[in-house]
């Protein structure tokens, strides 16, 4: 009986860069983002899509949240974006859906080449603030981590709907 060649899904090219084989896809790192009015939370996949983590909170008061992210873009050699939707429980889209589209719009035309992906970002913000909870994080502590966590569930939900995670 033949054992059966363990064949990864991507070869490492150099310390820092795979590539996918050919005809395969493979949409890592990618970019997480929790959208809000006053702040952004960046949260970014390793290069294989093993895990998410939390990367930074953009305040959108004291940054240029497109540049910034355009920034972080290039420095992690993101390869695909993808933003947080916030649906209602019904599924509709509100007020503050409306607007994560408008800013994944604005994403789209500066970075045309990246695919860009909504996900249902019900309760991550939850799940977020739960899992700060268990870390030992307070609700006053949690303010300054939430959005990156957020982000990183977003992340999360998007690549076990992709098979990965």
């Amino acid at each position: 009986m033949r054992s059966k060649t363990f064949r990864p899904c991507c070869r490492k090219i150099f310390s820092n860069e795979f590539v996918s084989e050919p005809g395969e896809k493979f949409p890592h790192p990618a970019l997480g983002i929790d959208h809000g009015d006053a702040r952004i939370g960046i949260a970014a996949t390793d290069p294989v899509g093993i895990m998410a983590h939390p990367v930074e909170t953009i305040h959108r008061q004291k940054t240029d949240a497109l540049q910034r992210i355009g920034e972080i873009i290039t420095s992690r050699r993101i390869v695909t974006l993808v933003i947080g939707l916030p649906l209602h429980l019904d599924g509709r889209e509100g007020e503050s859906a409306v607007k994560a589209r408008q800013f994944g719009a604005m994403l789209r035309a500066a970075h045309p080449l990246i695919p860009l992906h909504y996900i249902d970002e019900s309760f991550t913000t939850v799940s977020a603030a739960e899992k700060l909870h268990e870390a030992g994080r307070n609700a006053r502590q949690q303010k300054q981590w939430i959005d990156q966590a957020a982000a990183v569930e977003i992340l999360n939900v998007w690549m076990a709907g992709h098979g990965v995670g």
